[in-house]
């Protein structure tokens, strides 16, 4: 067992101090280095509450002024997943923009809030504009000198290329679940990441802030990192940020991340 750094570097002490209190603060050793790491990339990389909160606002705050939009936001997302857990693989790809637009359009008619179509198209494209959490690109930068890079995020391939040309994220690739036509934690997933990089299981570590995705890793016998991010949700008390033995690594954000993996 080794003591994990957990240093917070995101710039709220507040929620970095929330981290640390309900953890352990232990993890197993690693006894291999991965060779590449995959990384989910909405919420762990990226902090889509507080990107689309200010969007959210700026569409619809003029019109209902005094709005939760941290609350509206929320349950976006919300449906959002709904939807992927709703979605049969018989029924045929669907993309998750446009899952992101139906779910907006039924949010706003159970809000009873008008917007018209075109600003609905350009609400629902911040998804695509997602800012990165602080630590995220320079911690990638440190990790990219010593390890294979790449995504594996539900959000569309093309979701993916542009948050990481507005990010400006090193990844060395970008995979995305609808390459394999399916979305995480579906198996299919992550062995199709894993073919691409031409790696086993083994050889891999999946990075997420998302239990339920590392733990879909870990079945496969992929190596496992969890990324802490109190402030996903905007309030800590709805994010699950605990550490947990069950994993490899648990950090506080990617440079604690870099840290432990000796970059």
């Amino acid at each position: 067992m080794h003591l994990l750094r957990t240093r917070g570097r995101t710039g709220n002490d507040a929620a970095v101090a929330l981290s640390r209190a309900g953890m352990r603060g232990y993890a197993p050793a690693m006894t291999d280095r991965p060779q590449a790491l995959l990384f989910d990339v909405q919420g762990t990389a990226t902090d889509f509450h507080t990107t689309l909160t200010r969007a959210g606002e700026r569409a619809l705050g003029a019109g209902y002024p005094g709005r939760d939009w941290a609350g509206f936001v929320n349950d976006w997302r919300a449906a959002y997943f709904e939807r992927l857990r709703a979605h049969n693989d018989t029924d045929g790809w669907i993309s998750v923009d446009s899952v992101y637009r139906t779910a907006l359009d039924e949010l706003l008619d159970a809000r009873g809030m008008d917007l018209d179509p075109p600003a609905r198209d350009e609400l629902t494209a911040a998804w695509r504009l997602l800012d990165a959490w602080p630590d995220a690109v320079p911690g990638l930068t440190r990790l990219r000198t010593r390890y294979t890079l790449a995504t594996l995020s539900n959000a569309d391939v093309a979701a993916v290329v542009s948050i990481t040309r507005h990010c400006d994220f090193p990844w060395h690739a970008v995979f995305a679940a609808e390459m394999a036509g399916t979305f995480k934690p579906d198996p299919r997933a992550y062995r199709t990441a894993a073919g691409y990089l031409g790696l086993e299981p083994g050889q891999i570590m999946m990075v997420a802030s998302h239990k339920y995705d590392i733990r879909a890793a870990a079945e496969l016998g992929f190596s496992t990192a969890f990324v802490s991010r109190p402030l996903e949700f905007g309030d800590p008390a709805l994010a699950d940020f605990e550490f947990s033995d069950e994993f490899d690594i648990n950090a506080t954000d990617f440079l604690d991340l870099a840290d432990q993996l000796g970059c």
